[in-house]
């Protein structure tokens, strides 16, 4: 039984004849070029005025609140229920996590949370949308404005996703991206910053490129800085994805209407949230199965793999995890963060790679119900 894969790109022979020429052309004066087209179509694609492509998310995270000032002595909100990268960068500018808790509905920072972590040394929140789900923004952004509090917007994962007509990523003072090979949009590894501040942008590229003025050819570093750039093969293939971005947007919420349609009729299992004034992008489609079911996340991925199906567990709650074990914050959070806590143990990614048929989505779906039905028991 071929297995089925649960994440990964739709490489065309457009990013092929891209890289080949960043390859075979890029180098001497025209080593730049393709990361400026990259950056000038994601920018135009998000509908912001700016954008810095980099080696990774967290290297975009890590930038915006060097940028932002924030360190030793500040706290930043996290939502609990997301991947570690959302936060590591916290710790990188010494400044303090804190976790608060989600939406149920949407698996996003809920306002209500935000609001009850605040304290006199918040200057940050980094609210994620979640798996290609979006927060309730004009609720955080109001509160955030109120508060004077920094948005940072972690849109790894919804490339395309919308919010009252506006694109996920444009958001916060930085919206900051993956393109990871499991991402919507692709470059093997890496990131895109985007922003409409100005000074922001130009204090990024300062940062990014060991402390060097943009344009600086006398090697003069003014500070210790870092390094963090991406190569002209990579945004040669960046480019090609962002000229087709709403195709691949397209894709997985054709994957995820299979799903959608195929799950229907099995009791106890819901998928990804799109609330009004909404779009989800579907980076992936996840079934969160009701506690009656009787079986854990860790149990399902088992069965399903046993069915020849590869799936993903729903993030663990940051503030559970080993590396925040001697945090105050995390130990906090556990007790207060039930929403997330909840929804984290039962929720397992299902295959969303880009190339999956109709026909895999329907076994995946046949296994799905299968657990179901049986209780959570092999069968």
């Amino acid at each position: 039984m071929e297995r089925i894969p649960v994440a990964g790109p739709w490489i065309t022979q457009r990013e092929i004849d891209y890289a080949a020429d960043a390859a075979a052309n890029a180098w001497y004066n025209d080593a730049g070029e393709y990361p400026r087209r990259f950056e000038e179509a994601f920018a135009d694609y998000i509908g912001v005025d700016h954008a810095i492509c980099l080696p990774s998310c967290t290297s975009a995270i890590h930038l915006s609140l060097l940028a932002l000032g924030i360190g030793p002595g500040d706290e930043v909100v996290v939502p609990d229920a997301t991947w570690i990268a959302s936060a590591a960068p916290i710790n990188y500018v010494g400044a303090t996590p804190v976790f608060a808790d989600v939406d149920r509905r949407t698996w996003c920072l809920s306002v209500d949370a935000f609001e009850r972590v605040i304290t006199s040394k918040t200057k940050a929140v980094i609210p994620v949308d979640l798996y290609g789900g979006v927060p309730d923004w004009n609720g955080i952004r109001n509160l955030a404005c109120e508060r004077g509090i920094h948005v940072i917007e972690d849109a790894a994962e919804a490339l395309g996703s919308e919010y009252e007509g506006r694109k996920a990523g444009s958001f916060g003072a930085t919206g900051v991206f993956s393109f990871h090979g499991s991402k919507t949009l692709t470059t093997g590894e890496g990131g895109m910053l985007v922003t409409n501040d100005s000074s922001l942008r130009d204090r990024i590229l300062f940062l990014r490129d060991h402390g060097r003025i943009p344009g600086d050819t006398s090697f003069q570093n003014t500070e210790v800085a870092y390094k963090y750039k991406m190569s002209a093969l990579q945004a040669a293939v960046g480019l090609a994805q962002t000229e087709r971005a709403e195709e691949l947007v397209a894709k997985k919420r054709e994957i995820f209407a299979w799903y959608r349609e195929g799950l229907s009729g099995v009791a106890g299992v819901n998928l990804n949230a799109e609330p009004e004034r909404t779009r989800n992008s579907y980076w992936m489609t996840t079934a969160i199965f009701a506690p009656e079911i009787g079986v854990d996340k860790a149990s399902i991925i088992r069965q399903l793999a046993e069915k020849g199906v590869d799936s993903r567990p729903f993030f663990s709650p940051l503030s559970s995890l080993m590396a925040y074990a001697d945090v105050p914050t995390a130990k906090a959070a556990q007790s207060e963060n039930q929403i997330a806590y909840d929804i984290c143990g039962r929720g397992v990614n299902l295959p969303s790679a880009l190339t999956l048929t109709q026909a895999e989505a329907a076994r995946v779906c046949r296994a799905a119900e299968e657990i179901v039905q049986n209780g959570g028991q092999p069968a």
